[in-house]
């Protein structure tokens, strides 16, 4: 196995069309919160803007980590209260019959370190997805995607649910001939998977201290494992995915791992663009920390109250030791700071970062 790399700014390539790239996202996820704003009389995320599960756990840095893993805020072992919000991809809130890709965002509280310019507070943030990949080689192919995807905000739900159903169909076949379509997952094609059973992948490149990483966050507890790849039902239920949450949060203790998949390789493993998968082989994933939630409600209008309305996740809300890299993270930054704002103004809730979280329940 390849030593990993040592991380260096001129990894990253920055096109000289980059600001226009970030000018027309900025926009496009203006447009959709604009949209939904004034259909709800209240804002909303302009992306992921459902949750389907929000959860009080306990994050784990294992000790005796190689040197290599052992990086950042996984430096040194330590515990930490973090919050896990579930959710999917649209910027609207629609029936859960609509399937689209799941999302996993988890703030880590109490990280002492050296931090993003910017990044407010003392927490770590992880934003990742239930798939290995990102949908998009770089920011400005996303931007074309995200465009296809606003067009559909706030449209008839009963056309939604009928698209899905086709995608859903569409993307089997695919699957059956040894294929399938990023494309389709995203605008409604992606299997009606229960979330809690699903492994969580960063897709995008981050430094790890001296080093150069993706992460994944992987059910370990049988509490989780015994839901992977089960579809939930979703007929007559709009809520599906929350009522599942429920019943599995409360069903007994919860366990991820969090693990680190090391850069070995700059052309093999690129760091400009999530759309390659790095190889496990030839970079196996290494868990650096446990995740553990005990049995508590899955999700309650008082949780979402807090941590839908108060709280924002970004992969720039950090370590320097841990700082996003690559087009797509580096378009977050203004992108995911415009979203919060607007909320923030619309809803007259000014959005801050916590030094610590009470979940009710």
């Amino acid at each position: 196995m390849k030593p990993p790399i040592h991380y260096s700014p001129d990894l990253e390539t920055i096109p000289d069309d980059e600001a226009e790239t970030i000018e027309g996202l900025k926009a496009t996820l203006l447009d959709i919160m604009e949209t939904t704003s004034e259909h709800y009389g209240h804002a909303v995320r302009s992306v992921h803007a459902k949750s389907h599960g929000i959860l009080k756990a306990e994050l784990t840095v294992l000790p005796d980590l190689p040197p290599e893993f052992a990086q950042g805020m996984f430096a040194v072992p330590g515990v930490y209260q973090a919050v896990l919000r579930i959710s999917t991809n649209p910027g609207d809130i629609l029936s859960d019959s609509i399937s689209v890709p799941r999302g996993l965002a988890l703030k880590v509280m109490g990280v002492e370190g050296a931090r993003l310019s910017g990044a407010e507070g003392n927490s770590q943030d992880f934003v990742m997805v239930n798939g290995p990949v990102f949908t998009a080689p770089n920011a400005k192919a996303f931007l074309k995607s995200l465009k296809l995807l606003a067009k559909t905000t706030d449209r008839a739900e009963w056309a939604k649910k009928a698209l899905s159903a086709v995608l859903r169909g569409a993307e089997r076949v695919l699957e059956a001939v040894g294929g399938g379509s990023a494309t389709l997952q995203t605008m409604g094609g992606a299997p009606n998977v229960h979330p809690l059973g699903e492994t969580y992948y960063s897709q995008t490149a981050f430094r790890h201290g001296h080093h150069v990483a993706k992460f994944s966050l992987v059910p370990v507890s049988e509490t989780l494992t015994c839901h992977t790849e089960e579809i939930i039902d979703t007929k007559g239920r709009p809520d599906a995915l929350r009522e599942a949450v429920a019943v599995a949060a409360e069903a007994g203790a919860c366990e991820w791992e969090l693990r680190v998949q090391l850069c070995r390789d700059a052309e093999a493993m690129p760091v400009e663009n999530p759309s390659v998968l790095w190889d496990e082989e030839d970079s196996p994933f290494v868990t650096v920390a446990r995740l553990r939630a005990n049995p508590q409600p899955g999700w309650s209008e008082a949780r979402a109250q807090i941590v839908d309305e108060k709280l924002r996740f970004s992969v720039w809300t950090g370590l320097e030791a841990h700082r996003p890299l690559g087009s797509v993270n580096r378009v977050r930054r203004e992108t995911y700071k415009m979203s919060s704002d607007f909320r923030g103004e619309f809803n007259r809730c000014p959005i801050h970062e916590p030094q610590t979280l009470d979940l009710p329940g």
